[in-house]
């Protein structure tokens, strides 16, 4: 069954349990994932002179551009990647000195949650409680442009993986992405486990789609990988809370093909859409 990232983006091309119902739980999820990140704010001198800093890019192609990927992220570096949507700031989702960076890069405030990446469908079930969906629904709708929420697996619950406890602090829900970049899905794979991943700008300011457009932005990362410009609206993906086990759905955020995947989940596996 083809999933819903079948037609990815040029450049990606290149890169070769129970959710509460009420009104009050559901402003508040989507505030916390649907709200963009607060000011930036200055990072430590002592922080910059103790890593490497990225002063030019690397273009994604070939096993060097992978390794090279996987290094920073081991040392507990930030990196810049492109995504099937748009450009992302990313680092080892269990490292709690990496995740404090990212979020400095980013200048978000560390209550507004980061989502993270995973190589392949099957992966998400380690970070998140997935036992209530339809068997095939998530290989559907994965990877590609979305995000999906779930409840968070706790630490100690057996075959779950571990994220750092300073990733999304008091957030009971956990935005998981198989992104269509095939450049991403192997840094994770090589890796050995999730990504934490946001977009590639300072919080309140806008998307990017090529890595010049935040070429201020390429000292704060250990590497940048170029992969050309993505053809997108810039809109991000597409975030849906998938956590309820009353077989329904709820978008957080319209993002890319928003449209397509309500069908999907609607018609496919004849879920309903909640406001």
């Amino acid at each position: 069954m083809v999933s819903i990232a079948s037609s990815s983006s040029r450049a990606s091309r290149c890169a070769s349990s129970r959710c509460a119902s009420s009104r009050g739980v559901a402003r508040a999820v989507k505030r916390a994932w649907g709200a963009r990140g607060w000011g930036a704010r200055e990072r430590g001198e002592e922080t910059r002179r103790t890593r490497l800093e990225a002063t030019t890019t690397r273009e994604v192609t070939g096993v060097h551009a992978v390794e090279a990927a996987v290094r920073a992220l081991g040392r507990g570096g930030v990196i810049a990647v492109p995504t099937d949507t748009i450009y992302g700031f990313a680092c080892c989702a269990r490292d709690d000195g990496a995740v404090r960076r990212l979020y400095e890069v980013k200048g978000r405030r560390t209550g507004v949650p980061v989502a993270i990446a995973v190589g392949d469908a099957k992966d998400v079930g380690m970070y998140g409680v997935c036992a209530h969906l339809d068997e095939g629904m998530l290989e559907r709708i994965l990877p590609g442009p979305v995000t999906v929420l779930l409840r968070q697996r706790a630490a100690g619950d057996g075959g779950a993986a571990a994220v750092s406890s300073a990733l999304n602090p008091d957030v009971d829900l956990i935005g998981v992405r198989v992104p269509g970049s095939d450049f991403v899905r192997e840094v994770c794979r090589a890796h050995g486990g999730a990504i934490a991943l946001t977009s590639a700008n300072r919080s309140g300011e806008a998307s990017t789609t090529s890595a010049t457009e935040f070429e201020a932005l390429w000292g704060e990362c250990d590497e940048v990988f170029d992969g050309g410009t993505i053809d997108t609206g810039r809109l991000g993906s597409t975030i849906v809370d998938l956590s309820s086990t009353d077989r329904d759905f709820r978008i957080v955020r319209e993002g890319e093909r928003c449209a397509e995947l309500v069908r999907v989940l609607e018609d496919e596996f004849d879920l309903k859409k909640r406001a």
